[in-house]
């Protein structure tokens, strides 16, 4: 008798502002089951909010797999795909990496951030009205001149990318992110690192204020942290400051233009209300269909199953987050909810060290926003966005609006 075919991710899904409906059924009948990834490898998919949070902060849980060249694959993409740490030292590595970069992101950083931030979301707003200006009536797209470029603007600042090459750092982020163009994710990946050797030996030379004129102060007093770690943190930190950043203000200004009540009501008071609207945000948001991955480094019973050494686990914060035993009317967007214990940045150990950037580009985004143009709505049905079905993170490839 021939086994059911497993699942495979992404599950299909009614649009970008809805989860698959097979994230609920599986989370009502099988929390953490057998999946199959978009690679073809088998994984266990975790759709509870519960058993998420106890296996992102269980250390028997890594990025690295004990024997990577058997390691079960999520995709072709450089980012996601495979394991991302050394078996014997990724400890280490996770705690030096957190020691290395807490000051770049600690409360005084964002504090100083916050104008920069804010000088850019004008500029770009100014931009939205030219375009809107010289085609009077016709929709502007706010992906082209506000979603995508902030995000790049603010990660390429904080790490010392200079002016002149943040088009061609997107861009190695974009090919980074494909699952679907062959070899090209990994050429890309390759760039990357070589760009960030340049990169650091100009910061040798001349540092800055910033993280890698940081990390690179930081190899002098310590000889095993070397250019490929440092590559690494630095790939960590575009992924996660601009591809993530980019998708969450897409797809937050989706869920407030969708319901033109929910628009008015922000509109009314968004420096009043930004703050619990925003985590209400990342609460609901999955612009991609796949989630965190890990390895198990120890055999480990958990939900009713038995998680083998080695196995892959695919933790769906998307799903999470939207689990009815934790989250009252779960699927309703809520900014009142209290309290809003969301997983999108993860829990324990490996809980987002960019959090704190995340937040703050998105609290001056839309209070930015919605203060300029109240009246914003959107130029083109849900249903007409294209989504970004090939790439590791999701998202529309444009998002038309108009006031």
């Amino acid at each position: 008798m021939t086994a059911p075919a497993l699942p495979q991710l992404p599950f299909d899904r009614p649009n970008v502002l809805e989860l698959a409906p097979l994230y609920d059924v599986l989370r009502r009948q099988a929390p953490i089951s057998r999946v199959r990834t978009p690679a073809g490898d088998q994984a266990w998919l975790v759709t509870s909010y519960d058993e998420a949070r106890v296996l992102f902060a269980d250390p028997r849980f890594g990025r690295s797999h004990p024997a990577p060249e058997r390691a079960a694959r999520i995709s072709n993409a450089a980012i996601i795909n495979g394991p991302t740490a050394d078996y014997d030292t990724e400890r280490a590595e996770h705690t030096r990496m957190r020691k290395l970069l807490t000051p770049a992101f600690s409360a005084k950083r964002m504090r100083l951030l916050t104008d920069h931030v804010r000088e850019i979301v004008d500029e770009r707003l100014d931009a939205l009205q030219a375009a809107h200006d010289r085609a009077p009536g016709e929709p502007v797209d706010l992906h082209e001149h506000l979603s995508f470029p902030l995000p790049v603007r603010v990660i390429c600042g904080l790490l010392g990318v200079p002016f002149a090459d943040r088009e061609y750092f997107h861009g190695l982020s974009d090919r980074m992110n494909r699952m679907s163009s062959g070899d090209d994710p990994q050429d890309a990946a390759e760039e990357f690192r070589a760009y960030m050797g340049r990169l650091a030996e100009a910061k040798r030379a001349e540092p800055g204020e910033d993280v890698v004129s940081d990390l690179v102060a930081a190899q002098r007093d310590d000889p095993d942290f070397d250019d490929a770690e440092m590559t690494k943190l630095a790939r960590g930190l575009l992924f996660a400051g601009h591809e993530t950043t980019v998708n969450q203000i897409d797809i937050g200004v989706l869920m407030l233009l969708t319901d033109p009540a929910r628009r008015d009501a922000f509109a009314a008071d968004p420096e009043g209300l930004v703050q619990q609207t925003v985590e209400e945000m990342l609460r609901l948001s999955a612009p991609g269909g796949l989630g965190l991955l890990r390895y198990a480094h120890e055999d480990v019973e958990i939900g009713g199953v038995t998680i083998e050494t080695g196995d892959a686990v695919v933790i769906s914060q998307a799903a999470a987050n939207r689990d009815a035993a934790v989250f009252a009317d779960a699927e309703d967007f809520d900014p009142s909810r209290r309290p809003n214990t969301h997983l999108a940045f993860g829990h324990g150990a490996h809980f987002c060290i960019g959090a704190s950037l995340a937040r703050t580009e998105l609290r001056v985004v839309f209070t930015a926003l919605f203060q300029r143009f109240p009246q914003l709505r959107l130029g083109a049905g849900l249903d007409e966005l294209v989504v970004r079905a090939d790439r590791v993170t999701g998202g529309v490839e444009g998002l038309p609006v108009t006031w």
